[in-house]
């Protein structure tokens, strides 16, 4: 087992395709991880919606269409996993990884290990639900930070997230002015990114998700009014428009207001050799080497004074970070460690006892 090639069944989420042709983390990170297991030599079978854009030996497909325009609703996660259940029943494989959240429910009853990512935040609910399935299933965080949160679940390893570096722009020189990058909430801080533009007397591009009703919500509150002379709003920026306005901006801004559990765009930046702007929240400290390929300061009155200092920052050390450290074939192999560790455990723990049970408790048989 500890050199053969694994087979593994890779759960995907039912909202977009693999890879996503825009929004879509969660999604993008199961491709790249799929394509690197393959490249590995293992074998994988897909279970997602729509088509597939990945190196899988074999997809099934749940829905015909992602249900991205549906997100949110309950229902298209629920009947996904019960599709997924239905398909994993019929599937001989060493372990099943699922990215889903309703997902991990089945877990109890497979006699194959049921690896789970933890995408998200794991206060409050989230981490509640994740002790309810106890033992069932085998976590993995995407960061050290984001495990911090719940020492107490049950955990196979961090591993973090990745991106193919020659999919992504590297550029040297940078133009000034910054972006800002990510969803219309309040967490992302995007009008502080505004604020600390303006007060640094650099123009800033803004380009967020804005379609759910609290991130247009946000967007009335507190964007719009912020919008004019020197604040640019883009809207939602997908594929080679986004990478290319990356490469071009002086910094990303990204002041976060919340433990991120990980922060793709932040090694998105860094790999187009944009070094990054931020706050010291999260998983921050795991992924931005302060003053090598970014500046993370303490709180938002620092932002401005590091927006113009941003330009003493190497672009090559930011490229190089990247490719040492969040490259598809180094989160394949955590992942790959991670498989080997629950398949073994699995494989060698003993029968639990069941005690005999006591004569006054037997029934006659009839």
């Amino acid at each position: 087992m500890s050199n053969r090639p694994l087979r593994i069944a890779m759960v995907a989420p039912p909202w977009f395709e693999l890879p996503p042709r825009a929004y879509g983390g969660i999604e993008a990170m199961c491709a790249d991880l799929t394509d690197a297991l393959v490249a590995r030599g293992h074998d994988v079978t897909l279970i997602a919606a729509g088509r597939n854009g990945t190196r899988a030996q074999r997809m099934l497909r749940t829905y015909d269409v992602p249900q991205g325009p549906r997100l949110g609703e309950p229902l298209p996660e629920v009947w996904h996993t019960a599709a997924a259940g239905r398909l994993l029943d019929d599937l001989d494989v060493d372990v099943v990884h699922d990215h889903t959240l309703a997902g991990p429910l089945l877990a109890r009853g497979r006699s194959v290990p049921t690896v789970v990512t933890t995408h998200g935040p794991l206060d409050g609910e989230p981490g509640d639900y994740y002790r309810q399935l106890g033992d069932s299933v085998h976590l993995v965080a995407i960061s050290e930070s984001q495990r911090s949160q719940a020492l107490d679940l049950n955990w196979a390893g961090t591993v973090h997230n990745a991106l193919r570096a020659s999919d992504f722009p590297y550029r040297r020189d940078k133009e000034d002015w910054v972006f800002f990058l990510g969803r219309c909430t309040p967490d992302k801080g995007m009008h502080l990114a505004i604020d600390a533009a303006l007060a640094a007397g650099r123009e800033i591009k803004l380009a967020a998700k804005c379609s759910e009703p609290a991130e247009q919500a946000y967007f009335e509150a507190e964007i719009k009014p912020r919008l004019g002379r020197g604040v640019e709003w883009l809207g939602e920026v997908t594929g080679e428009h986004k990478k290319h306005l990356l490469a071009r901006a002086r910094c990303l801004l990204f002041p976060l207001q919340w433990e991120e559990p990980f922060g793709m765009v932040m090694i998105e930046a860094m790999v187009c050799g944009t070094p990054v702007v931020t706050l010291r929240r999260g998983s921050v400290p795991e992924v931005v080497l302060d003053g090598v390929t970014g500046l993370v300061r303490d709180n938002a009155a620092e932002l401005p004074d590091a927006v113009e200092a941003v330009g003493s920052i190497d672009s090559r050390d930011c490229r190089n970070h990247v490719i040492e450290h969040f490259q598809p074939d180094t989160m394949a192999a955590g992942y790959e460690a991670v498989y080997r560790k629950v398949i073994a455990a699995t494989t060698t723990a003993p029968a639990p006892l069941v005690p005999a049970p006591r004569r006054e408790d037997m029934l006659p048989v009839a």
